[in-house]
């Protein structure tokens, strides 16, 4: 039985009311249950019939790990050069809290543009608040990336015996990379429904930007001209706001924090107005 607080209607709701983010919160919560089931069967669905289940989860980000650490330290001895007495693993384990932090946009936004075409069902035989679908689509990555970072937290007490205590920031440093993630991911869902080559597009560009963010290399080995681009990276910002708690025990830049904060309430804002704006055409389109 559907709870009171997140019935299903058909009435229309005004847009304009949709660009204050604590009404876009509040709506999003009258579907916690509904986001909360559909977010279970979709971390759950992935590996739905193999025999280890969800132990993939683990054991994925585990193998790509020691990977990660072998290439780097054993074979190219390479070195980020945070400290001075940094150990052989030091560069995996920062490479990969830059790729788990990355992993989370690049998932979520790779998938977005499909998002409401592969469920066709709910826009044109139900009444379906489609508004759940990209929030979900995150908190998917989220989950995934919660995994691999238990396992990153694994080799930090292996490697440096200890967890610094700036890592409770951790939540907080991803509050705009969460926020960013989700505008964008409302922007593509909804013109993937009428730009079908939005999705292949996107694919391209998120490559494009994994290899512009400092993910497999310091900021510091940017040539100086082009750390421009480094700095209206916000994908940048918050990889390396991720690494200073978790890896530096350093807390995050406060400037660009809150400037990155502001940014990305705006893109979520405008993201989440849009669809709720197109999404009335969605039925006549697919």
């Amino acid at each position: 039985m559907v709870p009171v607080d997140m019935q299903i209607t058909a009435h229309f709701v005004s847009v304009k009311r949709f660009l204050n983010p604590i009404r876009i919160a509040l709506h999003l919560w009258q579907y916690r249950y509904l986001i909360y089931q559909f977010t279970w069967r979709e971390v759950t669905g992935r590996y739905k019939g193999s025999f280890i289940g969800l132990g993939w989860s683990f054991i994925q980000p585990l193998v790509m790990l020691c990977v990660y650490t072998f290439v780097f330290s054993v074979i190219f001895k390479a070195k980020w050069g945070a400290s001075p007495d940094e150990g052989k693993a030091a560069f995996a384990l920062t490479l990969f809290m830059g790729m788990i932090t990355f992993g989370i946009f690049a998932e979520a936004v790779n998938s977005a543009p499909l998002v409401i075409l592969s469920n066709v069902n709910y826009v044109k035989k139900v009444v379906f608040p489609l508004e759940i679908l990209p929030f979900v689509n995150l908190l998917s990555s989220l989950i995934n990336a919660l995994f691999s970072l238990v396992v990153l937290l694994v080799g930090i007490l292996i490697v440096y015996h200890r967890i610094h205590w700036s890592m409770i920031l951790l939540p907080l440093v991803w509050l705009p990379l969460i926020f960013f993630t989700l505008g964008c991911g409302y922007f593509l869902s909804s013109l993937g429904v009428f730009i079908r080559d939005v999705s292949t597009t996107v694919s391209i560009l998120t490559t494009i930007l994994f290899f512009l963010t400092p993910i497999f290399y310091p900021v510091r080995a940017i040539p100086q001209q082009f750390r421009f681009f480094f700095q209206i990276n916000p994908l940048a910002v918050y990889v390396e706001d991720s690494r200073r708690v978790v890896l530096w025990g350093i807390l995050p830049d406060g400037s660009w924090f809150f400037f990155g904060l502001i940014f990305s309430m705006v893109v979520f804002v405008f993201g989440f107005a849009w669809f709720m704006k197109s999404k009335k055409a969605f039925a006549d389109v697919i």
